[in-house]
Parts: C-alpha cells; sequence; structure tokens
C-alpha cells in the first residue's frame, strides 16, 4: 500500500524541470512587459525614483539623514513599530582612502501579531488597534528620547498590500487579501492618523506621514541602502516570500503606461526624464500572472482546489502556489486527495485536525523532515495531530506522503520564484539576451530576499538558487555572463520605512 512508484505519479502534477523553467521565464518577462503597460493593478508604480534608490544618494554620504524617525510594518501577519536610526561612521576603503558609512540601529522595536479577528473587523477597529499600538512605542519614544509634544512626529510607513500612489506620503488602498476583509479606495495615511490620535495623551506629538511603501518597495530600498555592493554586482530588486509573495524592481518610465508615470520625479543630475527608473510595486502574484502558468500546465485540481475556497476566487494564483499563507493549506488539500482517494481510508476517521482548513500550516510542513529539530517525524505528526479514531494510525508509509508532498510543493515554489526573477530582470533589461553585449562591468545581479517562508520551509532558498543558477546556463548554454545571487535583507519592511522618512523629507525641501 502506498509504494513510491504510485506516491510519485500522485505528485507528477507539481512535477518541474529546468526546460519548463526556462519556457516559463521567458513567458512571465513578456508577460510583466504587457502587465506594466496595460494592467491597472499590477505593476504599480512609485513615487520613488533614482534619486531616491541610487546608492550614491540613499547612502546619504554627507550624514544630513542622519537621525532616529517612526517606522511601522504593517503585514499580513504582524505589525512592527520602532524607531530607526540612522548614523554615519567614518570608515578607509582598501585603498586607503576615507568615507563614510551608514550604520542602522532598531530601537523601541515592538512587533504584535495581527489576529484572524482583527482582519475580520471592519477598517476603524483594526486602525485603531494599529494607532493604539503605535501610541504605545511613542510614549516609550518620549521618555528614552524626550520628544517634544509640539513637534510632529515624522512616521515612515510600509504596508504588505497592493494600494495606489501619486505622492510618496499618500496611498488609497485596493483589495488587501491574505485575509483581510477591508474594501478599497480608504486613505491609508488618513485612518493611520485618525487611529493614533484615538490613542494619543497630550504630551505626546503628533505624528505626520512621511513616506508609504509596499513591504517589497521597502526590503528593495533598505536593500540597496545597506548592501556592500563591489565593483561588479549591482542590487538590482527586492523579493518577498513571507506570508505573501511580491517583488519591486527599478523601471524606466517608458514601460509604464502613461496614465501610471507619476506626473513628476526627481531624477539624477544630468538624467533624462524619459530614460529615470521608478521603483515599480510589480504585486506579480495577481491574476494577471496566471496564463504563464497555465501555458505550462503548472496550476492543477488542487491549486484550483484551493483557489476556490478563498475569500477572493482567482485572485492571486501565483502567491497560492509559492506563499506561506497557503503552501500549508495545498499540502493539507493533496494528503487528504492521497489518503481518501489512494489508500481508500475513509475521511472520519482522520485526525478532526487534517479536515479543518488551514488545519495543517505551513510553519509544521516547513519543519517537516528527516533530523528535524522539531523531533522525529511521527512524533511531530502525534504531536500536532493525535489519532482520534480506532481505525487510525499514523504509519511510515503516510510520514513519507506528507514529507514528499511537502517536499514537491517546495521544489515547485522555489522553481516558479526562480523563473518570475529571471523574467522580471529581462523585463527590466538587466539580463542580456543571448549574443548580446551586455554590462560588462556588472557580473552580479544581486537580488534581496526576506520572508519567513523563503528562509525556512524545506529547502526552499537554496532550491530557488539552484533553479536560478540552472535557468541562465541552460540560456546561456552554460556561458551566462551574469549570475543572479540571492542575498538576504531581512527586516527589510520596517528599515526600508525609516530609511524613506530622511529621503521624503528631503524631497519636500526641493
Amino acid at each position: 500500500m502506498g509504494s513510491t512508484l504510485e506516491i510519485d505519479k500522485f505528485l507528477e502534477p507539481l512535477a518541474i524541470d529546468v526546460q519548463k523553467l526556462s519556457g516559463l521565464a521567458h513567458e512571465m518577462a513578456s508577460t510583466f512587459g504587457k502587465l506594466s503597460a496595460e494592467s491597472s493593478d499590477m505593476f504599480l508604480p512609485t513615487p520613488i525614483s533614482e534619486s531616491i534608490l541610487s546608492p550614491e544618494v540613499s547612502a546619504g554620504q554627507d550624514g544630513s539623514d542622519s537621525g532616529r524617525y517612526l517606522a511601522i510594518d504593517i503585514g499580513g501577519t504582524n505589525l512592527r513599530v520602532g524607531f530607526i536610526e540612522l548614523q554615519h561612521d567614518l570608515v578607509v576603503d582598501d585603498a586607503g582612502m576615507p568615507s563614510t558609512a551608514r550604520k542602522l540601529n532598531r530601537l523601541l522595536e515592538h512587533s504584535w501579531p495581527i489576529g484572524e479577528s482583527l482582519k475580520n473587523e471592519n477598517s476603524e477597529s483594526l486602525f485603531s488597534w494599529i494607532g493604539d499600538r503605535i501610541a504605545h512605542v511613542v510614549r516609550k519614544g518620549c521618555d528614552a528620547f524626550s520628544l517634544s509634544p509640539d513637534q510632529d512626529l515624522p512616521l515612515g510607513v510600509t504596508f504588505s498590500f497592493p494600494m495606489h500612489q501619486t505622492s510618496l506620503s499618500e496611498a488609497k488602498l485596493m483589495a488587501m487579501g491574505k485575509g483581510f476583509a477591508i474594501t478599497s479606495n480608504l486613505d491609508l495615511g488618513g485612518h493611520l492618523t485618525t487611529g493614533y490620535e484615538k490613542h494619543k495623551t497630550a504630551d505626546m506629538p503628533n505624528i505626520k506621514i512621511a513616506a508609504i511603501a509596499n513591504d517589497s518597495v521597502s526590503t528593495l530600498v533598505s536593500f540597496i541602502c545597506q548592501f556592500p555592493a563591489k565593483a561588479h554586482q549591482k542590487a538590482a530588486m527586492g523579493v518577498i516570500v513571507g506570508t505573501g509573495c511580491n517583488a519591486t524592481i527599478p523601471l524606466k518610465l517608458s514601460t509604464l503606461h502613461e496614465s501610471k508615470r507619476p506626473a513628476s520625479i526627481n531624477v539624477l543630475p544630468g538624467q533624462d526624464v524619459a530614460t529615470a527608473k521608478i521603483a515599480v510595486n510589480t504585486e506579480w502574484s495577481i491574476n494577471g500572472s496566471a496564463p504563464p502558468l497555465r501555458k505550462f500546465g503548472l496550476i492543477n485540481k488542487w491549486d484550483e482546489e484551493l483557489d476556490r475556497a478563498g475569500e477572493i476566487p482567482g485572485f492571486q494564483p501565483l502567491e497560492y502556489m509559492t506563499a506561506g499563507r497557503y503552501l500549508g493549506e495545498l499540502g493539507r488539500i493533496m494528503f487528504l486527495d492521497y489518503c481518501i482517494n489512494v489508500l481508500k481510508l475513509s475521511v472520519s476517521t482522520l485526525p478532526s485536525k487534517l479536515r479543518q482548513r488551514f488545519g495543517l500550516t505551513t510553519t509544521f510542513l516547513s519543519h517537516y523532515y528527516h533530523n528535524s529539530p522539531k523531533g522525529s517525524m511521527a512524533d511531530q505528526l502525534s504531536n500536532e495531530f493525535p489519532a482520534e479514531h480506532p481505525e487510525f494510525e499514523w504509519t511510515k508509509t503516510l510520514e513519507a506522503v506528507l514529507h514528499k508532498i511537502a517536499v514537491a510543493i517546495q521544489k515547485r515554489a522555489a522553481g516558479i520564484i526562480a523563473a518570475s526573477t529571471i523574467g522580471l530582470l529581462m523585463c527590466a533589461e538587466e539580463i542580456p539576451e543571448p549574443g548580446a553585449i551586455g554590462k560588462k562591468d556588472i557580473t552580479e545581479l544581486v537580488v534581496g530576499y526576506t520572508g519567513g517562508c523563503i528562509q525556512h520551509f524545506q529547502d526552499y532558498l537554496a532550491d530557488t538558487q539552484a533553479y536560478l543558477d540552472k535557468i541562465l546556463a541552460l540560456e546561456f548554454d552554460g556561458k551566462a555572463p551574469i549570475r543572479v545571487v540571492l542575498h538576504p535583507c531581512h527586516d527589510g519592511g520596517i528599515t526600508g520605512a525609516g530609511v524613506l522618512v530622511p529621503a521624503a523629507l528631503a524631497s519636500m525641501r526641493t
């Protein structure tokens, strides 16, 4: 019962290979180009231009950005609030030349889980709760830093959901997803300010929204600011694979539909506006990316079942296949299918938790493997899903089946992220066409990544890097002129929000 051959055949709908991923990368590049030019809910422009993104500028080498800045990161799972302190240290490079290096410190940072009940509340309740947490940290800041109640406190905001922006300090929410019931077209800054005002006391300062960015945008800003790029490297894009999945990359204004181009942007000295780049929040997991996934047969019956049960069916297909909110549930759907339709077990005999939506968590599957620090697979299963029916017991076969399902889900997710990353870099003209002359001085495109899912789910991170290498090796017949390298950019949400505050204040003065 449950032979290896039988299990492998069952998992064939999740199978991928490098040829398929290479084709997917090219299809994604083409699709991303069309979405940039045509879509109204994907490839969303931000007011963050190269004048902010440029390492020479964002590094704040004159020290003018030194200070402490209030920052919040509203994620799909947690809320974080704290102060980001920017300092500049004198360093000497390899040639003996002095220069300044930026140092970031996170102070008075607190984190709170965003419970499911809060996600289902109306906007006033959610933002009142957020405002209360901001007030908690500001109160501590008043005590620690002697903040004046008469001076507005500028706030940098990272928000892990789609939004439309016409300026760096203003944003209108779109449909949120990730289990949140809040509708679109809400004024984010206004709701945050109102929520804070409900809980501040007279001896505390008002807050003033200085900068708002999506989490993947903040990750890119933080990454470019902090990554010690060498002459042959370029910090090219930021990617998040946590509760959700998203990416941000600088794109030329000319690639965006005219209606999506900011009315005005700051450009680098001597730069033509037509060739200027801005950070674009791709929202690549929204349904515009579904056609390439379907073309290569990557969406199967289990994905469709998960999608149908979701809050907004069809909304984020790539996210359902790659991100932490959904991979555990996908594994549960597949495991039940195998138990019921292959092993012919009665569904009523299975542990009740396995029969509940989201009963099998991504966190559990992340650490479910041989020699896991969480214990043996048998112990993990019996502790998390104790047998409740006399006709059911956890067997070696069931242990192995669930492990194989977890690995297959992870490998497909890593392949999709790798192909999408290559596709996005192709779309941005960062990867040359085979035979074309690329930027000879740049041989590594570095992608800043963050998110618990890509870090902890089985071998997600290592497999993503391996697929990146294999796709490019196939693309250039083993002689790729450039390598795409993943580099950690943890906590980019809250640090990016803090980094943006002085940049935003400086842009207001120019």
